[in-house]
């Protein structure tokens, strides 16, 4: 069984995966409250399945983009779990796990997450016939900034609150918004991407892996 811990926001997500499918999955949107809440329902989330961290195979966690306090605190708990009970820690970027849930498409995506103070981490995706690809680099700017950059049709997923849904629906004809339930960062996703590098080997060091922050995160000293 593989334990997914996304925090990179204040969506919270927590997922179990037994090889062949998601067995358990949490997800809630929390009041900056992730140092309570986190550690209490990842032990409701291995109890309803029956297994303790020691009985897990692996442990996968989302890297960011993200919030400051987030990042680290689930970081933090991954980084101890895997190192208490000698599991294989994998590392993941959180846009990777939002491009998961989203299907092929012709026109480009631009995917976002909330980077505190009026700002987005924005990246933009290609569909490369297999999977989606990065194009270009992630950057941190406000809504009325990244609206007035898209001038090709655009699929927008990823955490649009009431200010960019007001920016983005004014380019009507350019900009399709992802549905809610599409829009939303699930660890199921992050829990599938963690084991398929389970099968892979590819892991993580915990004693250096860190978060990516892209650009000065929300809650960092200015």
């Amino acid at each position: 069984m593989l334990l997914a811990i996304d925090t990179a926001t204040r969506s919270i997500s927590l997922a179990l995966h037994d090889g062949l499918s998601v067995s358990a999955e949490s997800t809630w949107r929390t009041a900056d409250h992730h140092t309570v809440e986190l550690a209490p329902n990842t032990a409701l989330l291995l109890k309803r399945a029956g297994i303790s961290p020691a009985q897990l195979q692996g442990l996968a966690v989302a890297l960011g983009p993200g919030s400051y306090t987030g990042l680290r605190i689930g970081l933090g708990l991954a980084k101890g779990l895997a190192l208490a009970n000698n599991l294989p820690l994998m590392g993941v970027p959180t846009f990777e796990i939002l491009m998961r849930a989203q299907p092929p498409r012709a026109e480009s995506v631009l995917a976002v997450l909330h980077a505190g103070r009026g700002r987005v981490s924005a990246a933009r995706y290609r569909w490369s016939g297999q999977s989606w690809e990065a194009d270009g680099d992630v950057c941190v700017l406000d809504w009325i900034t990244l609206a007035a950059e898209i001038v090709a049709p655009t699929f927008v997923c990823g955490e649009i609150d009431a200010a960019g849904n007001a920016a983005l629906r004014k380019l009507a004809g350019r900009v399709t918004l992802a549905p809610p339930a599409q829009a939303l960062r699930r660890a199921g996703w992050l829990a599938e991407i963690g084991w398929e590098r389970l099968r892979q080997q590819r892991f993580d060091d915990p004693a250096i892996l860190a978060p990516l922050y892209g650009g000065r995160p929300e809650g960092a000293a200015a």
